[in-house]
């Protein structure tokens, strides 16, 4: 028997560490190749890590609401013969440590601190990853500084993105005066809105926000804050694509084995016209556009818990109907089941929310960072309407729908925001009745 180092795997861009949920196996339990091993959850989403190989748990490195770095050992499995791994997190994951040193390089502070070598320990009230000590040794900030950030992470932890903004902005707000000369005087941080005062009455019932309620809270905060939101409307008939599903649904499950919903055709219309409106698949960076060359579609998906999530469709242009509905109908599948990995909810170019499927026709939905763009698909209700005829124009029963399209006022002003929503709304009303299943 030999010891095999069961290593955290890289979760996607961006993610450099975990905290561990749940361990699924415990010490003596036999353990099948590709098997679940442990849960762990990231400030993205909760996921399981499969064990590569087939042994017997031995023994546990990380325990259940610790934290662990991509590419380091997190347990050790007792394996018949020898298996042939890194011997280092280095080895696993040669970009983690100069991603994780390029990111705290990239931000410097705007005044200047005195680095100093300040020893950082955790507490029962503060915990701290390696990841977010090692750059608070690299910036210089002090165990004053580090335990004023307010964490954003699992019962509050202070997570890489917390440190990084403070870091960012601590030279925003003139430096607090300190006593003592071993360290650095803190900078104040940058001032945060305060809620107006809550009264608690009898009867009223208060109820902790879980650790996604809390993640989706500041994104949406940030997203507000950042990106100057402006929203047009306009109002779509799809009755082709109505009268089409109705008479073609049964058909197609058959032959393709999945179901066909209105997704997959929102999602092609919105392929179709981000290809002729490329500016509106864009990233901003300070003053610089990022022009995104791959279109990726983000389709945001209400979870059992009342919680959303955004599972995206890689290179969405690539797809046909077909492909498009086996892709939506596995990510919201995994989405309800909590099944979906890290990197399935990121790099997201552009972003479909159906607020239609709650009934309501209208929304104004909030861009997710960094996106520059999103739309809403309002409930599809029939309506009287003038259409025209060789014989003119005629009041029939037409089956309408709104789209809602916000967009960053940055970069999208309202003559490509508008014209872009008009070109979906054109592509599904050019649906053509006759598209084979």
């Amino acid at each position: 028997m030999s010891d095999y180092k069961l290593i955290l795997p890289s979760m996607g861009e961006g993610v450099m560490e975990a905290t561990v949920t749940n361990w699924i196996k415990n010490i003596g339990d036999s353990i099948s190749e590709d098997e679940s091993v442990v849960e762990i959850a990231t400030d993205k989403v909760d996921s399981d890590v499969p064990s590569p190989v087939a042994g017997v748990l031995k023994e546990i490195l990380v325990p259940v609401d610790g934290i662990a770095k991509v590419g380091e050992p997190i347990a050790i499995l007792s394996v018949d013969g020898v298996v042939e791994q890194a011997d280092s997190a280095e080895e696993v994951d040669t970009n983690s440590d100069q991603e994780i040193a390029d990111a705290a390089k990239s931000i410097e502070a705007e005044v200047a601190t005195i680095k100093t070598e300040t020893v950082i320990t955790s507490s029962d009230d503060k915990f701290y990853s390696p990841l977010v000590k090692s750059i608070a040794k690299e910036e210089g900030i002090s165990q004053a500084e580090l335990d004023q950030i307010s964490g954003s992470g699992k019962d509050g932890r202070v997570t890489k993105d917390d440190i990084l903004n403070f870091v960012k902005n601590r030279g925003n707000q003139p430096a607090k005066t300190v006593t003592t000369t071993s360290v650095a005087a803190p900078v104040a941080q940058a001032p945060q809105a305060q809620s107006a005062p809550i009264s608690v009455g009898e009867g009223d019932e208060i109820i902790e926000m879980d650790r996604m309620r809390k993640i989706i809270a500041q994104n949406m905060l940030q997203a507000k804050q950042i990106a100057p939101h402006v929203t047009s409307f306009v109002e779509v008939d799809m009755t082709n694509i109505v009268l089409w599903r109705d008479k073609n649904k049964n058909e197609f499950q058959k032959k393709h084995g999945e179901k066909i919903t209105f997704m997959p055709i929102f999602i092609e219309a919105v392929a179709k016209a981000i290809q002729d409106f490329p500016m509106i698949n864009v990233s901003v960076d300070g003053d610089k556009i990022i022009k995104k060359k791959n279109i990726n579609i983000g389709m945001a998906a209400a979870l059992p818990s009342g919680n959303l999530i955004v599972p995206v469709i890689k290179n969405a242009d690539q797809f046909n109907l077909a492909g498009l509905a086996s892709q939506v109908n596995d990510l919201a599948n995994r989405s309800r089941n909590n099944k979906l990995k890290p990197a399935e909810i990121q790099g997201g170019t552009y972003t479909i929310t159906n607020i239609g499927s709650f009934g309501n026709t209208l929304g104004t939905p909030i861009i997710p960072q960094p996106q520059v763009a999103i739309l809403a698909v309002g409930a599809i209700v029939k309506k009287p309407a003038v259409i025209e005829t060789p014989q003119g124009d005629m009041i029939a029963i037409r089956h309408k729908m709104y789209l809602s399209h916000a967009y960053d006022h940055r970069v999208v002003d309202g003559a490509l925001g508008g014209m872009f929503v008009k070109r979906v709304a054109e592509y599904l009303e050019a649906f053509d009745m006759n598209t084979p299943v």
